[in-house]
């Protein structure tokens, strides 16, 4: 992946412990001088910190391999002042079940952990412990100290966790999925993206009228220029029940000459309301382009028309 410009500080979804933490320092190393991190309460007040200036930067999940997206981070991305991602990373997600120390299976009624989280487990809650009382936090390491404080009972969280609040694993790998993965983005206000690397990704807000075709229209504006859809999903405009934005992701950079070209055809139609951010895929390689969308068959084309403008029809 590029390496992302150096900062000071970086807000992330606390409190420490969580997978977010992880992300963020995994993201960190790639700095000469890694930013100092600043565990925040929750995914909108580590983007309120960002967007008021109090951090450089700001590291939330996005989507997980299990659960799809976080609604909160989307939503937040839609809804808010405009913030930009410049980068991505993927963490593995294995949770164990922490308690006190003296603490038996038997002995938990309660169990805490992000609603993300919560989903993962709950085939074995159901078969495990299927009287316990499921409790919904902020994050999965904000359950963990919350068992730590006597609160709950145990908590649904990374194994690192254990040794942040003083508590034992009762039950390790509980997940219902194996090999389950967590995507993170890092964000920051608006400015230039990051370079492009040749395996980008771009993010994209787009906007339709309600009137038929009106999406087909839109992506097809992708399919034509050779342009690779990896996301689509709709969430609410808060304008009234039935009016939906479509988040996508898409292979390539927005200096890319395709992308670049998508991007305005979209903006002519007034369905490109924010861009997201362009940045390093973490995971995987872009499709190889087609004939027609390469750099070299943008460059050719544009030639051409311009031999036309200037009269050398032959």
């Amino acid at each position: 992946m590029g390496r992302v410009t150096s900062t000071v500080r970086w807000a992330y979804l606390g409190p420490e412990g969580t997978f977010t933490e992880q992300a963020a320092c995994e993201l960190a190393s790639t700095l000469p001088e890694p930013p100092e991190l600043v565990s925040a309460a929750g995914v909108s007040a580590a983007l309120a910190a960002l967007r008021s200036g109090e951090v450089e930067a700001a590291c939330v999940p996005l989507e997980s391999s299990v659960e799809g997206a976080v609604p909160l981070t989307q939503d937040e991305l839609i809804h808010g002042a405009p913030l930009m991602i410049v980068a991505e990373a993927y963490v593995p997600v294995t949770f164990d079940l922490l308690v006190r120390a003296g603490t038996s299976l038997d002995d938990v009624r309660t169990v805490g952990a992000h609603p993300h989280g919560l989903a993962q487990i709950r085939g074995w809650l159901a078969d495990r412990l299927p009287a316990a009382q499921t409790v919904v936090h902020a994050s999965n390491a904000a359950a963990a100290a919350a068992v730590a404080a006597g609160e709950l009972d145990a908590a649904a969280a990374a194994p690192v966790a254990a040794d942040t609040y003083g508590l034992i694993a009762a039950a390790r790998d509980i997940g219902d999925v194996r090999d389950a993965v967590t995507r993170f983005v890092l964000l920051r206000r608006p400015g230039p993206p990051p370079a492009p690397t040749g395996n980008d990704r771009t993010s994209m807000m787009l906007s339709v009228d309600n009137e038929p075709g009106a999406l087909l229209a839109v992506l097809s504006e992708f399919a034509t220029r050779g342009v690779n859809l990896t996301r689509l999903e709709s969430r609410p405009t808060r304008n009234g029940l039935g009016d939906y934005v479509f988040l996508v992701d898409a292979e390539g950079h927005i200096a890319d000459p395709a992308l670049a070209d998508v991007a305005a055809a979209l903006t002519r139609r007034g369905a490109l309301p924010r861009l997201l951010g362009s940045y390093a895929r973490r995971s995987g390689a872009a499709a190889p382009a087609a004939r027609y969308a390469t750099d070299s068959a943008y460059a050719a084309a544009a030639r051409t028309v311009a031999q036309w403008q200037n009269g050398a029809w032959s």
